[in-house]
């Protein structure tokens, strides 16, 4: 992948906390994850991202992918897709191994593409 890297700032800025909020991410009728323990990221006019503790998905649902994308703010991604209910979602999430030093919270754990799966945040 692209080795470019930015520092966010005043034009970009990115944060990173944690959040009071229960997620919980559906693919049909199987929860996929249920967490209390998420990070919201926020990234300059983007909506939030509910990064999830990767011990509060279920893995056994989940099969890495091929895919990886680089973000010059956060680093390489990785992605998974989710086998549940007789239903495949490719690249359904995806996670920063290795993030950059600004989000390195993330690490550990995933996000959830909104328009591929169920989130529930309450």
């Amino acid at each position: 992948m692209s080795s470019t890297h930015r520092e966010p700032g005043p034009d970009h800025p990115i944060t990173v906390e944690p959040s009071p909020a229960h997620v919980t991410v559906r693919v049909g009728d199987t929860v996929i994850a249920d967490s209390t323990r998420t990070l919201a990221l926020q990234e300059a006019s983007y909506p939030v991202v509910h990064y999830v503790p990767l011990d509060d998905v279920d893995q056994e649902l989940l099969t890495p992918t091929d895919t990886v994308t680089h973000c010059p703010y956060k680093g390489d991604a990785s992605y998974w897709t989710v086998r549940a209910d007789d239903t495949t979602v490719d690249d359904a999430l995806w996670g920063y191994q290795h993030p950059y030093p600004a989000v390195a919270a993330i690490a550990g754990h995933v996000a959830f593409y909104p328009d591929r799966v169920q989130i529930t945040v309450a």
